[in-house]
């Protein structure tokens, strides 16, 4: 039985690391993706924990400011769309799908974060997101904004899945007579 406590610890390393490692602002994106069987040990797609899923969840909320704004990525099985409050959606004009999370389709760590965890919860095809959490290596790059920049974390597990993270910055443009900060 894996150690939620331990979950916890090893999730808020990782958001801690993320955010100290460079600015954020207001209205920025956070894009989490999570496959709950992978945190849970097993290489194949199932079904995992919901509790597990709690853990992680309760640590995202109590750690990243309400200024950020959360994506929640799904699974393969709807295409890696994203849940998102709806206002926020409607705001950015993001593309809506019609589709609700559920462990089988979504997984489990998107069902639970679509049914409890937002208030007005819209899935979404696509969105760029600013910086991003890959717990499992579920493939979230093509939700992040050019250019990401991946992290060296000091924690690179949260219990036996794998994880990745990224801040996005600029592009660089103008060539050897261009001034940047």
């Amino acid at each position: 039985m894996l150690n939620h406590d331990l979950v916890r610890e090893q999730t808020r390393s990782i958001l801690t690391q993320l955010l100290e490692a460079g600015t954020w602002r207001k209205g920025m994106t956070l894009v989490v993706s999570c496959s709950i069987g992978r945190v849970e040990g097993r290489r194949e797609d199932s079904t995992g924990d919901p509790e597990l899923a709690r853990a992680i969840l309760d640590t995202l909320r109590s750690v990243i400011s309400p200024d950020i704004n959360l994506a929640v990525q799904c699974c393969e099985h709807l295409n890696r769309a994203l849940i998102v409050e709806r206002e926020f959606a409607e705001n950015c004009r993001l593309e809506p799908v019609t589709a609700v999370p559920v462990p089988e389709a979504g997984g489990t760590f998107a069902a639970l974060a679509y049914k409890e965890y937002f208030s007005d919860p819209v899935l979404v095809s696509a969105i760029q997101g600013d910086m991003g959490i890959d717990i499992g290596l579920t493939m979230i790059g093509m939700h992040l904004r050019p250019v990401p920049k991946p992290l060296l974390l000091d924690t690179e597990m949260i219990g036996g899945a794998r994880v990745v993270a990224a801040r996005c910055r600029p592009r660089l443009i103008g060539g050897a007579r261009a001034h940047y900060e």
